[in-house]
């Protein structure tokens, strides 16, 4: 017989075992395959441009996956995505952080003037600076003592930044292509339909205030 008061494990059989484990490898992928072809020399003429836009691109990837949980629960009635949502939201900073620290240690070579100059004079390192930083707060509070310290609501308030994280991202990228954005407004296009989801049914939950006389 199970113990009063604890949750019955699935059996490791059940697909559900295996989400966090797939979830854990295939977020490696993009990891492995750059070091794959930077050991093999297989990059292209610029590799530390390709390495820096593929870790952001990951990280763009990830974030919006993290933020389609939610609405695929919602819609499709699917009870796993929610169960992978904080792995894809850490993974999401994790690719985000190496991005940004290509860019500052192989990039920038730790120049911090030259850095600082490029937050202040190029856009689309500020909004990307931006989405790192709203990140953060984000990655500490993931855990369930941070759910129980902050509460619920707070703690669900805190985490709506990561779609200000994400509008910001996907700005970030439509202004460093610059030329041909396609890809961008994809993942753009994404997000808003993740937020246009997420309005409609916070419109169709509302309750109304009182009720005529």
């Amino acid at each position: 017989m199970p113990t009063p008061g604890r949750a019955k494990r699935r059996p490791a059989s059940t697909p559900d075992a295996w989400l966090k484990p797939g979830v854990f490898l295939g977020a490696l992928a993009p990891l492995a395959s750059i070091a794959l072809r930077a050991s093999t020399g297989s990059l292209n003429a610029n590799p530390i441009a390709e390495i820096e836009n593929e870790l952001g691109l990951a990280a763009l990837i990830f974030l919006i996956a993290s933020l389609a949980c939610t609405p695929a629960r919602r819609v499709f009635g699917w009870t796993w995505p929610p169960r992978i949502r904080r792995e894809l939201g850490l993974f999401a900073f994790a690719y985000a952080l190496l991005h940004v620290s290509v860019y500052a240690l192989l990039d920038q070579t730790l120049d911090i003037q030259a850095m600082f100059d490029d937050v202040i004079k190029r856009p689309f390192i500020t909004v990307g600076l931006a989405a790192l930083v709203l990140l953060v707060p984000l990655a500490i509070t993931s855990t369930r003592t941070s759910v129980r310290r902050l509460g619920f609501v707070r703690w669900q308030r805190l985490h709506q930044l990561a779609y200000v994280a994400g509008i910001l991202a996907v700005t970030h990228f439509i202004w460093r292509v610059k030329i041909d954005v396609s890809q961008p407004v994809t993942y753009a296009a994404a997000l808003g339909l993740l937020l246009l989801i997420r309005v409609l049914f916070w419109i169709s939950n509302r309750k109304p205030d009182s009720l005529p006389a």
